[in-house]
This record gives structure tokens, C-alpha cells and sequence, in this order.
């Protein structure tokens, strides 16, 4: 016996139509929010060998941190290539360059939510490395060229000498460290909507929704939310 086939009427057609509309937009949101979290979690297997990479070379350098404000001058684009915000230029292209020894490879100082995103454009997030790779990370207490040396800043220091300079600077931004625990090394780019000199089109980007991750230089890292980026 020849069983007939009966198609899709164009009711039935419009109703899977519409529950599959449904489904989409009920699981984009959950897989957008999981792909981040997924590179959240890989930005700071990142910065955690970052920080291992700068023990490793303090370890050979008599426990003093790096000072080659000669290097980051050098690479491409030189010291601050911008007018606005930051007043400084803590890109980190001349760590990945000194650090290279250190590290399993240059992927390390590349955030893929950054590299995705509009920050990558930005003059103040991406710095070359001078060996064809970038860094889009930022290292603040690396960030201004005085000599000598700013109190608020790590060139050359050994861990014990940052956390006495950094309370001696009474820096408001920066507070009173108790110790290494609470002294950041790098972080995540990001571009406050109350700072003053912010581009227009920048004010309030941040790299993981809404905040960042932050290395300390006892090796930690911590996700900080702020309510001052998007």
C-alpha cells in the first residue's frame, strides 16, 4: 500500500518559523555570554604567565624589575603617540619584548577580546613589540619616562623597594599598598567615561564587560568590575 505525503502547510511552516526565532534569540545572549567568559578566563591564563615571566627574570636580574624606558622610546610609534587620554603611555610592547625569553610565546600578550574589539584601534591600547608581534596589555607603573625614576612608577625596583615608593607617592589613584598583593603589574584596556581627554568614541569601552582583568606583582590575578566602563 502507497503511503501519500502531505507537505508543510504555510501555517505550519510560519509557527517553526517563529519557535525557531525564539530559540535564537533565547540562546545568542547564553552563547555570546559563555564565548566571553571562555576568553575572560584565557586573559588571565595570560597575564598569570606574564607575571611568572617577570619573577623569572627578576630572578636572574638580582630581584630588580626591568628598566628600559630606552626600549619602550624605541619601539614603533615612540613614547605616547597620542594627545589625549592617558596622560601616559602604559602600553607594554617593550615587555614582550624583553620577555620573550621567559615566556612560551608571543600569543601571551595578545587578549582576544581586545583583538575583536574596537580597542584594538586605538593608538593608546596596541604597542609593537619590535620583533613583528604587539602587546595589548598595560603595565601603568611602567608608563611615564621621568628620570629619575617617579615614585609611582617600577622601572629598576626591586618588589620591597615599588611598595615602599608607591606609599611614599600618596598617590590618590593608587592608595597606600600594604604589600605586593595589592601592587598591579598589568591589565586589561580600558577607557573610563569620567576621565577627562577620553575620545568621544571610546568613553566607557572596556575589554570584559563592564571591567578587567588585573595582575598583581605577587603573581594573583583578579577580575575588577567598574561601573565607569560599559
Amino acid at each position: 500500500m502507497r503511503i501519500g505525503y502531505r507537505g508543510f502547510t504555510i501555517i505550519e511552516l510560519v509557527t517553526v518559523a517563529a519557535i525557531v526565532s525564539v530559540l535564537a534569540a533565547l540562546l545568542l545572549p547564553a552563547l555570546a555570554s559563555a564565548r566571553e567568559s571562555a576568553r575572560k578566563s584565557a586573559c588571565a591564563s595570560n597575564l598569570r604567565q606574564i607575571g611568572q615571566a617577570m619573577w623569572m627574570y627578576m630572578d636572574d636580574f638580582g630581584g630588580v624589575m626591568p628598566d628600559r624606558r630606552d626600549l619602550k622610546a624605541a619601539l614603533p610609534g615612540g613614547y605616547r603617540p597620542w594627545s589625549g587620554w592617558p596622560p601616559s603611555d602604559p602600553r607594554s610592547g617593550w615587555a614582550a619584548h624583553l620577555l620573550s625569553p621567559w615566556t612560551a610565546g608571543a600569543d601571551i600578550w595578545q587578549c582576544r577580546s581586545v583583538g575583536g574589539s574596537r580597542l584594538a584601534s586605538y593608538p593608546q591600547v596596541r604597542q609593537g613589540d619590535g620583533r613583528g608581534g604587539a602587546s595589548l596589555y598595560w603595565m601603568w607603573r611602567f608608563d611615564r619616562s621621568d628620570d629619575p625614576v617617579a615614585l609611582d612608577n617600577l622601572w629598576g625596583k626591586t618588589v620591597d623597594q615599588a611598595v615602599t615608593d608607591l606609599q611614599a607617592s600618596r598617590n590618590p589613584l593608587i592608595g597606600e599598598p600594604d604589600g605586593p598583593a595589592q601592587v598591579e603589574l598589568a591589565v586589561d584596556p580600558y577607557f573610563p567615561r569620567t576621565a577627562p581627554n577620553v575620545p568621544p568614541a571610546a568613553r566607557g569601552l572596556a575589554v570584559h564587560f563592564g571591567g578587567r582583568n588585573r595582575l598583581f606583582l605577587d603573581g594573583h590575578v583578579r577580575y575588577l568590575r567598574d561601573g565607569r566602563t560599559n
